[in-house]
């Protein structure tokens, strides 16, 4: 994100609607104001999630594994073939060493498991969007 008056663009990608509305209640609750205040957008599916990545900038992508139209990695890897924005967190309830690692290298920049801590994927959130204004990369 260059601009920081700008809100910060965030798309979840998530076929489940519980998942959706509780990530809206941990951004509404978010101490950080940049998190608080951000633009969300959601997507059921990976066809949505393409649509609105071709549609305006996001800053920020949340994205199952599991989806109803595909592998979530695979939307990863277009990102990341694009470049090193917008940053990537795959959230995704197989927490096996084995599926973590093949996250990271489909290209995702951090990985939280289902069922989250509110304050460690806001965490995550933040330092991954501090990184990405002073132009660093990298967990």
């Amino acid at each position: 994100m260059t601009d920081s008056t700008a809100p910060l663009r965030i798309l979840h990608v998530e076929d489940e609607d519980l998942n959706r509305l509780l990530l809206r209640a941990v951004l509404a609750r978010a101490g950080d104001p940049l998190l608080r205040g951000a633009l969300l957008a959601e997507a059921p599916t990976l066809a949505e999630a393409r649509a609105v990545l071709g549609a305006g900038e996001i800053d920020l992508v949340l994205l199952d594994v599991r989806l109803p139209d595909g592998n979530g990695l695979d939307l990863v890897r277009e990102i990341k073939g694009r470049g090193p924005k917008p940053a990537v967190v795959v959230m995704s309830a197989s927490v096996l060493p084995a599926e973590r690692q093949e996250a990271m290298r489909a290209g995702s920049d951090a990985f939280v498991p289902k069922p989250y801590i509110a304050a460690d994927l806001l965490q995550t959130m933040a330092r991954l969007i501090d990184a990405g204004r002073s132009g660093t990369t990298g967990p």
